[in-house]
Formats: C-alpha cells, structure tokens, sequence
C-alpha cells in the first residue's frame, strides 16, 4: 500500500514535534505580535470613536426631527 505525500514534496511527519504539534515560527509570532499591536493602538480607538461619534450624530439628528426629549410644552 502507497502512501501519499503532500504536493510539496517534504514530509509532514518529519516536521512534527514528538507531542504532535508544529514547533512555533518566531516570524509568524512576530506577525501576530505586530497584529496586535495595529489592532490595540489603531483600529480599535479609531472604530470606538466612530460608533461613539456615529450614535451622537444620531440622537442629534433625531432631536432636528422630532424634537427635543421631555414633555410638549404646555
């Protein structure tokens, strides 16, 4: 019986740890630690100050149209 070999050519099984996991990349580490750093520093703030500024922009919006919250005057 044959077995078959990835489309590479380079075993799998030679790779692997003797747990069964692949041994960790310091690049792929180093790209996830970058990652991070764009989505804490950057996206985040950016994307709360957006949906905050967004909802803002609704209310007031909505006070132009229907007018302002409370009782009608009397």
């Amino acid at each position: 019986m044959s077995q078959t070999r990835p489309s590479n050519g380079f075993s799998t099984v030679s790779r692997l740890s003797p747990g069964g996991a692949l041994p960790p990349d310091p690049r792929t580490k180093r790209r996830e630690i970058a990652m991070f750093l764009v989505l804490a520093v950057l996206i985040w703030p950016v994307l709360s100050v957006a949906v905050v500024g967004g909802y803002g922009f609704l209310v007031w919006m909505s006070q132009l149209i229907l007018g302002p919250p409370g009782p009608p005057p009397v």
